[in-house]
């Protein structure tokens, strides 16, 4: 699976994917380190990626303003790291890139909730 991390993502996140052996890339090394969301998410599209987010804005892009799917938005702070680290773990065990590409995923402590958005239902 390849990922987009936002840049509100920690950098224990983005270490902790690389060492599971999934591809990732940052929005700092894109060049992104200060695109608007709608530009992060269209970015991850393009990519093939599944976006990884602390900000609970992309919930609006994707259900409001309909501008896609493909997101993971970690409610974590750092007290909760480990836990968080581990339920998204779970979850790319549990769920193909293209399932994910086509969700809405909250990841916390205390397990996860996931929201498919069908083909149709958005305007990408």
């Amino acid at each position: 699976m390849k990922f987009l991390l936002d840049q509100d993502a920690y950098f224990l996140t983005t270490q902790f994917l690389k060492n599971e052996g999934f591809h990732v890339l940052t929005a700092a090394s894109l060049g992104l380190s200060r695109a608007k969301d709608e530009e992060l998410l269209l970015k991850a599209q393009e990519l093939g990626c599944i976006l990884i987010t602390r900000d609970r804005d992309f919930g609006n892009l994707v259900f409001v303003k309909r501008l896609g799917t493909g997101v993971i938005y970690l409610r974590m702070v750092p007290a909760t790291l480990h836990e968080v680290h581990q339920e998204l773990l779970r979850v790319l065990s549990m769920y193909s890139h293209e399932q994910l590409a086509q969700s809405f995923v909250v990841v916390h402590a205390q397990g996860h909730r996931i929201r498919h958005v069908p083909r149709g239902e958005h305007d990408v």
